[in-house]
C-alpha cells in the first residue's frame, strides 16, 4: 500500500507554488523531504551519527548535491555511462548550502552529519539550485538533530526592473541582478551573486526582498515539522568535557601577553610564532602526565583567549593585528607583462596576499565545454584559481582541486565576465596562482585578472577591483567594527566575511558569510559603503600600473577572423574525413573551426601571423565562392566563341562576357580585344533565364564622347 505523504505548500507572490513532501521516500534517514516546483523535484536526506569520534572538536558536516541524468531524460556521456565525479556546478551548490547550514548547528555538536540532496526530476523552466537550501533545511527540521534553524535559500533577480524570486533560467538571462540569499527568520546568513554595476542601496533592497520570501519558506518548514512527532524531541548529546577552572586559569595567565602581541602590529609569521610561544610557555607549568590529560583543553581555551583579546582590541581600541586603521587597505604593488610567454600576465600584491595571474587567448576549440544535467553548452570565458600549500608556508599533499578553489574561482569569474568586450572574438582563460595568502586571495585574483586582461590587449569595458570586508561585534554592548581588507586571522576570528567587487560605477559581484545572528541592515549598509571606498582606492592603485588596455594583442597571441559562408560549402571546406581542412591548417599554420548556424556556416580562423591568416581566408573564400550581382571581379579568359568570351571569376565558376559587353564600340570578333589566358576586369550585371552569369566589361570603361 502506497503511504500517504504529509505535505505543505508555499505560495510565491507570482502564483507559482513549492510543495514540501515527507513520509513517502527514504524513511530510514533521520530526516527526508521531497521539494517540488513545477517539474523539478529534489530529494534531501540527513543522517547523523549518535556519537562523536574521539579527538573531533569541530562540526564534521558533509553536504553532497548530485544531479541525476535521468532527471532530464538523458544518458551520461563517457565510457561508463554513469554519473561520475561532481561537476563544478554541483560543487558550487554544495558550498552554498554548507555555508548557510554550518553556523546554525550548536558549537559543541561534533557528531558526523551527512546531508545528501539529489535532483531527481528536472524542469527546464525551474532552476534546481535555488531549491537546494530549502530542501536541506527542511530535511534537518524533520529530524531530531539539534539545529538553530530552520533557514532557506532563494534566488532573487531583477528582471525588467522588478524583483522576482526563483526566476526561470530564461528570465534570468534578462536580469541585471542575480543573487542567492540564505537566511533564518531573524537574519541573513549568506549572500552570493553577480550584478550589472548596481549601487549599494539596490543590493540591500534585493537582499531585503529575498528575506521576506525566505520567512514564508521557514514558516512552511515549521508547519510541516509540527506534524512529525519524531522531530519534536531533539536528541540529547554530550560531545565535550570542560574544565571551567582551567579555562579561567588559561584566560588569566595568558590574556595580557596575547593582547600585547596582538597590539604589536607584527607580520603574520612572527605574530603566529609569538602566540605559539605564549601557549607553550604556559604549558611548562604542567607535568608530562598532566599535559597528556589536559593538553587538548588547554589548546581550546588558549584559542578562546586569542579570540577574546583580538576582538577586544578592535572594539575597544579600534586597532588591528597589523596596526592598520579599521578602514585602511594594506600596501599595494602590481606589475604587468611579468611573463613574456603569456598572452597577458600580472602580479598583484596587497600586504601578504599575492596573485600571479595569466590570460590566455584561444579560439572556439578552447571553449570550456559543459555536459551536465542542467548545464549544457560552452563557456568562452572562464577562470581557474589555484591555492598551493606554499602560499601559507605549509607542506601538505595536493589531491586535486578543492571545493574552496572552485568557489573562489567562480566568484572571481562572475566579477570579471561582465567587463569583457561587447564583440569578443576570443575564448579567454584566466588562471590565478596564489603565491602568498593572508586574507582575501579571491579579491587579489579579481584585481590581477583585470590587470592581466588589459596587458593582453583585451578591450575591456571597465576595470574591476575587489575587497574583503570583516566585522567584529559584541552582542551585549552593541559595539561593532567594520574592517576593510581583512587578514586571514580577522576572517577566522571575526563575525563576517564579505567580499565585494565592482567598477567605479557599481557592484559586479559579491559573496558574504555571516557567523552571528541578527545582523542589521544598518551594519550591512555601513559595510557596503566602506567597501566602496576601499574598492575605489584599490582601483586607483591598479590604474597606476596600467591605465587602459594595450592597443592590440601581443605578437605571440592569436589573431582571430570570422568569415560567413553558405551552408552548402561547409562539406567542401572540410573535405572527406577532414582532409581539406587539415591540409589548409597545415599549409597556413592556422586553426580553422566551422559552426553551422541556420543556413550559413560560421568559419573562425585563428593564428599568430596575419599573412598566413589572410592566405587561409582567401582559400576559404575561393572554395565558398558565391558571385554577387554588382560586384567587380578580375577574371581569366577561359575560351573565346563567336558570340563572346567565357571568363572564370572564381574556382570552377565562369560567366559569359557577350561580345556586345566588351567595349562601347561594335566589335566584329572577340579576339580584336581578348585572347585566351588574358586577365580581365568584369562586373557581374545579372543572370539569364537559366541562371547563367551575365558579365560586362564596358560598364567599367569610360563611355566615349560622341562627335
Amino acid at each position: 500500500m502506497i503511504p500517504t505523504p504529509i505535505t505543505q505548500e508555499i505560495k510565491l507572490a507570482d502564483g507559482r507554488t513549492i510543495e514540501l513532501e515527507t513520509g513517502k521516500l527514504a524513511k530510514q534517514a533521520d530526516g527526508s523531504v521531497v521539494v517540488k516546483m513545477g517539474g523539478t523535484m529534489l530529494l534531501a536526506t540527513v543522517v547523523s551519527s549518535k556519537e562523536a569520534k574521539d579527538g573531533v572538536d569541530f562540526l564534521p558536516l558533509t553536504v553532497d548535491y548530485r544531479e541525476k541524468f535521468a532527471a532530464a531524460g538523458r544518458v551520461p556521456g563517457g565510457f561508463l555511462k554513469r554519473e561520475a565525479r561532481p561537476t563544478d556546478e554541483e560543487i558550487l551548490v554544495m558550498r552554498l548550502v554548507d555555508r548557510c547550514l554550518r553556523p546554525l548547528f550548536p558549537d559543541d555538536y561534533h557528531a558526523e552529519i551527512q546531508l545528501m540532496i539529489s535532483l531527481i526530476s528536472y524542469d527546464k523552466d525551474v532552476a534546481a539550485d535555488c531549491l537546494a537550501g530549502l530542501a536541506a533545511s527542511a530535511a534537518i527540521a524533520l529530524s531530531d538533530l539539534p539545529f538553530n534553524g530552520p533557514m532557506s535559500e532563494v534566488r532573487v533577480a531583477r528582471v525588467d526592473g522588478s524583483f522576482c524570486i526563483n526566476p526561470s533560467p530564461a528570465d534570468l538571462e534578462r536580469a541585471d541582478i542575480d543573487m542567492m540569499i540564505g537566511a533564518t527568520k531573524e537574519s541573513v546568513v549568506m549572500v552570493e551573486g553577480e550584478m550589472d554595476e548596481i549601487s549599494e542601496k539596490e543590493m540591500i533592497d534585493a537582499i531585503a526582498f529575498a528575506h521576506e520570501a525566505i520567512k514564508d519558506q521557514i514558516a512552511a518548514q515549521e508547519a510541516l515539522a509540527a506534524q512529525i512527532a519524531f522531530a519534536q524531541n531533539k536528541r540529547e548529546y554530550s560531545h565535550e568535557t570542560h574544565d571551567e577552572d582551567l579555562a579561567a586559569e588559561v584566560m588569566t595567565a595568558t590574556y595580557n601577553d596575547v593582547l600585547g602581541v596582538a597590539k604589536a602590529g607584527l607580520p603574520k609569521a612572527e605574530r603566529s610564532e609569538k602566540f605559539k610561544e605564549i601557549r607553550e610557555n604556559y604549558k611548562t607549568k604542567f607535568s608530562a602526565e598532566e599535559l597528556a590529560e589536559k593538553q587538548g583543553l588547554i589548546n581550546t581555551y588558549y584559542h578562546d583567549v586569542e579570540y577574546k583579546a583580538i576582538r577586544d582590541m578592535v572594539l575597544n581600541d579600534s586597532q588591528r593585528l597589523d596596526g592598520r586603521a579599521l578602514d585602511q587597505v594594506r600596501p599595494i604593488w602590481s606589475e604587468i607583462n611579468y611573463l613574456p610567454g603569456a598572452h597577458g600576465s600580472a602580479v598583484f600584491t596587497r600586504g601578504e596576499t599575492q596573485s600571479l595571474t595569466t590570460v590566455t587567448l584561444g579560439s572556439k576549440l578552447d571553449e570550456n565545454r559543459k555536459d551536465g544535467v542542467t548545464t549544457v553548452g560552452a563557456d568562452k570565458f572562464y577562470l581557474h584559481y589555484n591555492f598551493p600549500p606554499f602560499s601559507t608556508g605549509e607542506a601538505r599533499p595536493i589531491r586535486g582541486v578543492s571545493r574552496r578553489e572552485i568557489g573562489h574561482g567562480n566568484l572571481a569569474q562572475r566579477a570579471l565576465k561582465g567587463i569583457l568586450p561587447t564583440e569578443n572574438v576570443y575564448t579567454v582563460r584566466i588562471v590565478s596562482d596564489i603565491l602568498e595568502s593572508n586574507g582575501s586571495s579571491s579579491m587579489a585574483t579579481v584585481c590581477a585578472g583585470t590587470l592581466a586582461m588589459m596587458d593582453a590587449g583585451l578591450p575591456i569595458q571597465k576595470p574591476v577591483s575587489g575587497i574583503a570586508m570583516g566585522l567584529i561585534t559584541d552582542q551585549e554592548s552593541g559595539k561593532y567594527a567594520v574592517l576593510s581588507d581583512i587578514l586571514g586571522d580577522e576572517d577566522h576570528l571575526g563575525d563576517m566575511d564579505f567580499k565585494v567587487t565592482g567598477t567605479a560605477d557599481g557592484i559586479t559581484a559579491c559573496q558574504m558569510d555571516i557567523k552571528v545572528k541578527g545582523l542589521s541592515y544598518e551594519i550591512l549598509e555601513k559595510a557596503l559603503n566602506q567597501a566602496k571606498d576601499g574598492r575605489l582606492h584599490i582601483l586607483g592603485e591598479m590604474l597606476k600600473t596600467i591605465s587602459e588596455p594595450r592597443a592590440d594583442v601581443k605578437d605571440n597571441a592569436p589573431k582571430i577572423e570570422k568569415v560567413e559562408i553558405p551552408k552548402e560549402f561547409i562539406g567542401a571546406i572540410i573535405g572527406p574525413g577532414g582532409k581539406n581542412i587539415q591540409q589548409l591548417q597545415a599549409d597556413t599554420e592556422t586553426t580553422v573551426t566551422i559552426e553551422e548556424e541556420g543556413n550559413k556556416g560560421l568559419v573562425e580562423i585563428s593564428g599568430t601571423s596575419r599573412e598566413n591568416m589572410n592566405a587561409a581566408i582567401e582559400r576559404i573564400k575561393a572554395i565558398a565562392f558565391v558571385p554577387e550581382i554588382g560586384t567587380i571581379y578580375t577574371g581569366k579568359v577561359k575560351s573565346i566563341q563567336a558570340y563572346g568570351a567565357f571568363i572564370e571569376i572564381g574556382p570552377n565558376t565562369d560567366g559569359l562576357l557577350h561580345i556586345s559587353e566588351i567595349e562601347h564600340r561594335r566589335l566584329k570578333t572577340v579576339d580584336e580585344v581578348l585572347t585566351e589566358g588574358d586577365s580581365v576586369e568584369v562586373k557581374l550585371i545579372g543572370m539569364d533565364d537559366r541562371g547563367k552569369m551575365k558579365l560586362s566589361r564596358k560598364v567599367l570603361l569610360e563611355k566615349p564622347v560622341e562627335s
